[in-house]
């Protein structure tokens, strides 16, 4: 049986524009995070100071992964001093630009940035003719489908650059925290339960998950499906 997997090729958007301590700071503790969102330390890696690649085998949980990384550089603002922070909300923001390539692994060398196949190949093309304002891209195997998920992505791209800060990071918190509640949030937050439900409901986080379920969902459906094709 073929193993499909999921690359994801990002970068950091406005990196240059922290000071040198905090570019060190972020790499350091994002790299830390990747690095929970795989199952061997070498799949993630942080790469040319603002770049970074993991690989897994969840190919139905790598959208999520991928909403948890956007949440985490647009929360980054509310880390700052105010001087920074300030040239950051109002001139440039934090963000990211990610490419999942799913498909077929060749080898898996010493780190992932050592390693090749299908689905790394189709992570990287995509991303180097990505646009500067995309946040994020899917390619499959299946062109077919590719279209399905690249105009529901188009749409949930829309509401995810509307984000700030503070929704950004009740949405990270909703999918880092361990039983996540509303109630949970607030009190790590520093805020009121309603506080936390409007963060979400101005995010439009319920059409951005229900778009992101049906993609997932397919995604299952159709490794599964190619995977006992190649039996």
């Amino acid at each position: 049986m073929i193993k499909l997997y999921a690359v994801v090729t990002g970068d950091i958007k406005n990196f240059t524009s922290l000071s040198d301590n905090r570019r060190e700071k972020l790499i350091l503790e994002t790299e830390s995070l990747l690095k929970t969102m795989v199952v061997h330390e070498k799949d993630a890696k942080m790469f040319r100071g603002d770049s970074y690649q993991f690989i897994t085998a969840d190919i139905g949980g790598v959208l999520m992964m991928c909403l948890k990384l956007i949440c985490w550089f647009k929360m980054y603002v509310a880390d700052l001093p105010p001087k920074e922070r300030n040239l950051l909300r109002y001139n440039t923001r934090l963000g990211t630009r990610q490419s999942i390539g799913i498909g077929e692994i060749a080898y898996k060398g010493k780190s992932v940035l050592d390693s090749d196949g299908q689905a790394f190949h189709l992570s990287g093309r995509v991303f180097d003719d990505m646009q500067k304002n995309d946040i994020l891209k899917l390619t499959t195997f299946d062109e077919e489908r590719n279209n399905t998920y690249e105009i529901i992505l188009t749409y949930i791209n829309l509401l995810i650059k509307q984000w700030t800060a503070s929704q950004a990071e009740t949405i990270y918190y909703l999918l880092t925290m361990e039983e996540a509640t509303q109630e949970k949030i607030a009190r790590k937050m520093d805020m009121t339960q309603p506080g936390v439900a409007n963060s979400l409901r101005f995010a439009r986080w319920k059409e951005v998950e229900k778009g992101i379920n049906f993609i997932s969902d397919a995604l299952e459906k159709q490794c599964l499906l190619n995977q006992k094709q190649r039996i």
